[in-house]
């Protein structure tokens, strides 16, 4: 998912370079969604990984 975020955030550079203002900010909000989800499944599997006690 963070590699999605990325490449989102490349295409929105790159559009915003080439003046395309429409579709970069598009793709930044897209990267930016994609870069709060992982966070959000990030910190829920880290929890899960504490509760359960570490290693089995």
């Amino acid at each position: 998912m963070l590699y999605w975020a990325l490449i989102f955030l490349v295409v929105a550079v790159f559009a915003g370079f080439m003046g395309f203002g429409g579709i970069a900010g598009t793709a930044a909000g897209l990267a930016q969604i994609l870069f709060f989800v992982f966070i959000v499944l990030l910190v829920a599997s880290l929890l899960m990984h504490l509760v359960r006690g570490g290693r089995r």
